[in-house]
């Protein structure tokens, strides 16, 4: 099986990365493309009206620069790849490599992503997404070339009988976000504008895609709002649900893990789900795109699975708090959340080989400080007093938050920019309390 992660790992790379600096590297790869002409970049107008010309549907792939991986990844499947190079010429093919002046209102994707592909008609209908992630560095049990092909046949596929499918996509275009593009939110305005400035610092002008994640967070955070859960928790992976999927295939199950929602809904191993909430998949991110506009409280959303040659109509319930059953740690996100909530510290679940106390029992809460920031708001705690370490055994009278991510929620969700919380840890021996800041 040819992964996506094999394509990351060139010796190549680091070759290139040591001969050039990122502003040569950005500045190469742009003169590069556009010296080839196979892809349209960095210009999605002209990728629309080329293909309102030819009558083709549209392959946008966002990728960030300087990223060496994602260059090399874009490189492998352009070049090389004799299954994706046939497909793509059936399409107009647009590389972004910033999000100055991306349109929210058509983009919107897992910004904690580095890599992301959306395949689209010329009147803006969504076909589809490609492109997920579990893990801070590694993809391989999510996407493959595979898993890619395969979603560009089908994209072609849905852009030939556009007329009999169009109305079952309007779900895969979603509502507005709060500004129209990214250097319109109030931490990048003025610092940013909707184009790079290759006539000046071109790594310095671009807006990276988690820039678009942490300016949300911060729009509501600065005005004193509970950040919402559907930005604090997005695109939750279908694993949060149960599901682990083939990224080999159409959004097929590779397994369902037990007393979980999907294993409740009777999806099994081998499944291949065709309609989710009456809109039809082609990969692991356009799941992940209808489990993040679940309604907060929970719902049931139908299924239409494929099973041995038959199909088959399932329900998939969730209740209030599913999406925090995901996994926050990987997130760039959290960095930003760990300034907020914890000051700079990062938090594991203590365990008795890392000093948990044998008095505690199983059910206390018991965060070992595993690392304590140094500089600026990230330093804060340690300025107050925590060192690593420390074991949290109680964050603002609550002994209930026995994760991190139940801790960052929390704040997040219930405090403001301003407050104090009283924390009480154990370090060795002794019980102390610190009164820890909430940043803004």
């Amino acid at each position: 099986m040819q992964r996506l992660i094999c394509f990351l790992t060139v010796l190549s790379v680091a070759s290139l990365v040591v001969a050039q600096t990122r502003e040569e590297l950005v500045r190469g790869d742009k003169a590069k493309v556009e010296a080839e002409g196979f892809w349209i970049y960095n210009d999605l107008p002209k990728a629309f009206e080329e293909a309102r010309r030819t009558g083709k549907p549209i392959v946008v792939v966002l990728r960030c620069l300087p990223c060496h991986e994602c260059v090399k990844l874009d490189d492998e499947l352009v070049d090389t790849d004799p299954v994706i190079r046939p497909l793509l010429e059936k399409f107009v093919c647009a590389r972004q490599v910033s999000t100055n002046g991306l349109d929210l209102s058509l983009f919107q994707y897992d910004t904690d992503q580095s890599f992301a592909v959306f395949f689209l008609n010329a009147d803006k209908t969504i076909y589809g997404r490609f492109g997920t992630r579990s893990h801070r560095t590694d993809w391989v049990q999510d996407v493959s070339l595979e898993g890619l092909g395969k979603a560009l046949q089908a994209a072609l596929d849905l852009h030939g009988n556009f007329d009999e499918v169009k109305a079952s996509l309007a779900g895969k275009r979603g509502a507005p976000m709060e500004f129209a593009s990214p250097e319109k939110y109030p931490s990048l305005k003025g610092k940013f504008t909707d184009a790079l400035n290759y006539k000046g610092d071109v790594v310095k002008s671009c807006i990276h895609c988690h820039q678009i994640g942490d300016a949300r967070r911060d729009f509501y955070w600065k005005a004193r709002k509970p950040i919402p859960e559907k930005t604090l928790w997005p695109y939750p992976h279908p694993k949060s649900v149960g599901l682990m999927m083939n990224p080999d295939e159409l959004a097929t199950v590779q397994k369902v893990l037990p007393n979980t929602p999907a294993a409740s809904a009777g999806l099994r191993s081998g499944d291949s789900i065709a309609s989710f909430n009456g809109q039809p998949m082609l990969s692991t991110a356009d799941v992940q795109w209808v489990l993040h506009n679940v309604d907060p409280d929970g719902a049931s959303v139908p299924l239409v699975v494929n099973r041995g040659g038959r199909t088959t109509n399932l329900s998939l319930s969730l209740d209030k708090d599913w999406r925090k059953e995901g996994d926050l740690s990987w997130r760039v996100s959290t960095w930003g959340l760990r300034r907020i909530a914890a000051g700079g510290l990062v938090l594991n679940v203590a365990t008795a080989e890392e000093g948990r106390p044998k008095d505690l029992s199983r059910d206390a809460m018991a965060l070992l400080v595993r690392r304590a920031g140094k500089y600026g708001p990230h330093g804060t705690a340690r300025r107050v007093g925590f060192r690593e370490g420390d074991i949290i055994t109680s964050f603002d009278g609550r002994r209930d938050l026995m994760t991190e991510q139940e801790l960052l929620t929390y704040v997040a969700t219930s405090k403001n920019h301003g407050d104090r919380v009283a924390v009480d840890v154990l370090r060795g021996k002794r019980r102390m309390s610190f009164k820890l800041p909430i940043q803004p």
